[in-house]
């Protein structure tokens, strides 16, 4: 099966997840690991902890100015690209109206224990 990184961004002006969103995350994360088709998923500290690196110059901060962030990464697997859109759709982001999800085909990979 081909790999799918689900990329979810968000507004950083809207503030923290209610409760009520939390355990929906949850729900779909518990789901996609119930179906056996989520390799790996990541939230990631709010955008102003980033560091970007261009050239030979470090800043502090995202590598672009944007009033979207990406707030977390997920790696699927599904056949193909609808079964990984149908996948990525259930994600509560998508209906928030906060941001939303980007779909991007895995090109390749390196696992850290072959060399």
């Amino acid at each position: 099966m081909a790999q799918y990184a689900i990329l979810i961004y968000d507004t950083p002006a809207a503030g923290d997840y209610t409760p009520e969103q939390q355990a929906a995350s949850k729900r779909h994360a518990d789901d996609l690991i119930d179906s056996d088709a989520m390799i790996a998923a990541y939230a990631l500290h709010s955008a102003d902890t980033a560091t970007s690196l261009r050239g030979d110059v470090v800043t502090d901060g995202p590598f672009i100015d944007s009033k979207e962030v990406i707030a977390g990464v997920c790696v699927i697997e599904a056949p193909d690209l609808d079964a990984a859109l149908e996948l990525a759709r259930r994600n509560p982001a998508v209906q928030w109206g906060r941001g939303g999800v980007e779909v991007r085909p895995v090109a390749g990979g390196i696992a850290p224990d072959v060399r």
